[in-house]
């Protein structure tokens, strides 16, 4: 079972938090050398000490630290109560945890969750704008009705008090309260904002019931007073049956857009995939040419910023793919991927990499062609693995294993639509006549690139008995393998403060 984003009922209390997790005390006092040891706990991920976590919120780089914030449940390792979580960091690789940023206010506009927004620097002052939970004072004020959950959302603004942006300072009133006058929307949330000129800008993540998701267009000349223009971006009807406008692609969450090479691209998160456009911005209309998916696989809600040198980063939420039960029991939930550099290819189409920032990392190496290739090992399941070879035959496997248990299973084989990539369930396209993947293995998370074109990241939970073996199944020519064992960013799984 896939826990989605919002598909798990508000733990508003102490009492319906102990139902859910009986001993919860007695727990407790387990907890730190479980998740320290628990071998599917990612090592060189950012991941919070315990519970719950999902969307990368407001990534920013501040007087010479990269600052991560992110949606956080510190009561559980399920969603609900949603806060936003602060990390900070020197490199976007090593970091530590900081004191929750944003918690919810009693009685004000995001009583009932933090959700997702962005933050920028205003005349220098760090500033975010956030989407805020509330109960609806009417029916018709509820902008979220997934089937579960019933909200009232409006956007908010907090500025930062200090400079190590540990304490914020809200509004106490919402600086959009309701969506524009006249549309009935499937959703109004996650804003994201940049500088135009002498103007901001900003966009909500939205959809107009009986037209399908859109992306909403403001201008403000002060972060505060905000007008509305029109939308940046409008889809069409998905024609699918749903509770959730997510689910069926009839709302459109987690946008970001942002100027890249001598383009625009928008980034949409919906029906459980980061979709991308490529396109023209000009007169504050949006006219996309090319679009795609960031990855096929366990990765969504996707969030941009700038690092030190200017180069576009992407981050996104890799979500778990385990019951409740296995979530509570392993006592977190939720892995940031590694940070992805963006840029065009020459026909505009939106490329990533992972950061070379993440090759600090890197241990023992080994070097292995053909046959060889079957003696490497890897061990702590912690490892960088590039694999560049030319397939002769229409299908290749490639196995990682353990005492001749299979610990993932990685094939490419012809399709009707062209060649098809598949680790598990999960399937992509797969263009080049040669094969080169990069593979990134952290315990439970397995992220991919492939041919330089398309991302893959898999969930995986088998725990091996050994150390991994490689075995490339089908006929290939020139097989180069490198791998590096991977070190960790702490060393107790990213734990500290909560075990020292």
């Amino acid at each position: 079972m896939t826990i989605s984003r919002r598909t798990f009922m508000q733990l508003s209390t102490a009492t319906a938090l102990s139902s859910l997790c009986p001993g919860l005390a007695d727990q407790n006092s387990q907890l730190c050398p479980k998740l320290s040891s628990d071998p599917l706990r990612p090592q060189y991920h950012l991941l919070p000490a315990h519970n719950w976590m999902n969307d990368p919120n407001g990534p920013i780089f501040y007087r010479g630290r990269y600052h991560m914030f992110h949606q956080y449940n510190p009561q559980a390792a399920l969603w609900g109560n949603m806060n936003w979580a602060h990390a900070t960091s020197d490199d976007m690789i090593h970091w530590q945890h900081e004191p929750i940023a944003l918690v919810p206010t009693p009685d004000g506009p995001d009583q009932d969750g933090v959700f997702s927004g962005s933050a920028v620097l205003d005349n220098g002052k760090p500033t975010m704008i956030y989407t805020g939970v509330q109960p609806p004072r009417t029916p018709t004020e509820a902008t979220l009705n997934d089937g579960v959950h019933t909200w009232r959302e409006t956007q908010c603004l907090a500025v930062a008090a200090d400079d190590d942006l540990r304490i914020w300072k809200k509004l106490p009133q919402p600086v959009i309260a309701t969506p524009p006058a006249g549309l009935v929307v499937t959703g109004f949330r996650d804003p994201c904002l940049w500088r135009e000129g002498a103007r901001w800008m900003l966009i909500v993540g939205s959809g107009i019931r009986g037209k399908g998701g859109t992306i909403l267009l403001y201008t403000s000349p002060d972060l505060r007073q905000w007008t509305y223009l029109h939308p940046l971006l409008e889809g069409s009807p998905s024609g699918r049956a749903g509770n959730n406008p997510v689910d069926t692609g009839d709302m459109w969450e987690c946008p970001d857009f942002f100027p890249l090479g001598n383009k625009h691209v928008l980034l949409i998160s919906t029906m459980g995939k980061v979709r991308w456009k490529v396109g023209t911005y000009a007169d504050q209309r949006f006219t996309p040419e090319k679009e795609g998916v960031v990855d096929w696989g366990s990765y969504y809600a996707a969030k941009t910023m700038l690092d030190r040198t200017a180069n576009r980063i992407l981050w996104g939420w890799l979500p778990e793919a385990r019951s409740d039960a296995d979530l509570i029991a392993a006592g977190w939930a939720g892995v940031m991927s590694l940070p992805r550099v963006l840029s065009l290819t020459p026909q505009n189409e939106l490329q990533t990499e992972v950061a070379p920032a993440a090759r600090i990392l890197r241990g023992s190496h080994s070097r292995a062609q053909h046959q060889e290739i079957e003696r490497v090992r890897i061990h702590d399941l912690a490892a960088e693995l590039d694999l560049n070879f030319q397939p002769k035959s229409e299908k290749f496997t490639l196995r990682l294993h353990s005492n001749s248990q299979d610990f993932a299973v990685i094939t490419c084989s012809n399709a009707p639509g062209g060649r098809e990539l598949r680790i598990g369930k999960i399937t992509a396209p797969l263009s080049g006549a040669r094969v080169h993947l990069q593979m990134f293995l952290d315990g439970s998370v397995l992220e991919i690139r492939a041919n330089e074109t398309t991302f893959i990241t898999a969930r995986i939970y088998q725990i091996p008995t050994g150390p991994l073996g490689l075995k490339l199944e089908g006929s290939v020519e020139d097989a180069v393998l490198d791998a590096w064992q991977m070190t960790p960013i702490s060393p107790n799984r990213l734990t500290a403060p909560l075990c020292s």
